[in-house]
């Protein structure tokens, strides 16, 4: 019983930063239909600014936490404005290879003048302590994720659905054109949507470096992908289906963990992504995306 209890609590933590990530990716997705993969490295430019502020003297891990959030925030509407607006109104394949472009001039940014190898920062590491519930042995950072997750995920659909910038997000979202013609930037609307994705990637940055204690220029690639194909599963465009496709992720990965011996645990990889392959057969669109008729291809 212990033993379940702690994969589904495993399950839940991994599924909640999966899907923390994958809001932020559908966030801008939904305004822009920009896949922005340099989303890795504003998280990445999280952890790096909580590493420099400790270099020169910071101590306090809620301080460090507050930096984070600060640091992603900064670094998202930045990059929008530097890297992602000259691109707005070109095809989204521009945009797509610009956002790989910009992730791969951050990492090798972090590289030149930082360090290509991972750097020890244990400041924020007391988040993951072990709590006991009964019986049972619990680690408060899976609790932090998972209550997080949800805090999130209802603030984000308060202020979507409550403030007037939010319904001007959802209307960019269905139609641009028409939202310009109502008298509303468009600047600041892309602008908030990188804030809020900035915001969720300094958010899971905390949780990145309180699991890992140590900062790297990559630690947000393989994350970003998760997100990216937990995004594909839910449906992009999708908030909803964004959350929902991080939690569906977090259980195929600990499932298999739980069901393959140990000798075969170097091809869960492998299976996971074969699981997704049947879900998208089975649903092409997503688990809550929109079924789009798009008729023949012509000869």
């Amino acid at each position: 019983m212990e033993y379940a209890l702690q994969q589904l609590l495993n399950a839940l933590a991994f599924g909640a930063e999966y899907a923390l990530v994958a809001l932020g990716l559908a966030v801008v997705f939904s305004i822009m239909g920009l896949v922005n993969f340099a989303y890795g490295e504003i998280i990445a430019a999280s952890a790096y600014a909580v590493l420099l502020a400790v270099a020169v003297g910071l101590a306090a891990p809620l301080a460090a936490v507050g930096l984070a959030i600060a640091m992603g925030i900064l670094a998202s509407v930045l990059l929008e404005r530097v890297a992602f607006r000259p691109v707005r109104r070109a095809p989204l394949t521009t945009g797509l290879l610009t956002a790989f472009g910009v992730s791969i001039v951050l990492q090798n940014l972090f590289q030149l003048f930082i360090s290509p190898r991972p750097q020890a920062l244990p400041l924020l590491n007391g988040l993951n302590q072990t709590l006991m519930v009964g019986p049972y042995a619990v680690s408060s950072l899976q609790l932090m994720q998972l209550a997080t997750a949800i805090v999130a995920g209802g603030a984000l659909v308060w202020f979507l659905n409550r403030t007037t910038l939010g319904i001007a997000m959802r209307a960019a979202a269905g139609d641009f054109a028409t939202v310009r013609l109502q008298g509303i930037r468009a600047d600041r609307v892309v602008a908030a949507a990188f804030a809020l994705s900035g915001l969720l990637a300094g958010i899971a940055a905390v949780f990145v470096l309180a699991r890992r204690g140590s900062v790297a220029p990559d630690m947000g690639f393989m994350l970003v992908l998760k997100a990216f194909v937990a995004c594909v599963i839910g449906g992009f465009g999708s908030l909803a289906g964004a959350a929902l496709g991080g939690m569906v992720l977090g259980f195929i990965e600990v499932g298999l963990l739980v069901l393959l011996p140990a000798e075969y645990g170097g091809i869960k990889e492998t299976l996971t992504y074969c699981i997704v392959i049947a879900l998208l057969l089975l649903r092409p669109e997503g688990l809550m995306g929109t079924r789009r008729e798009l008729g023949d291809k012509e000869a």
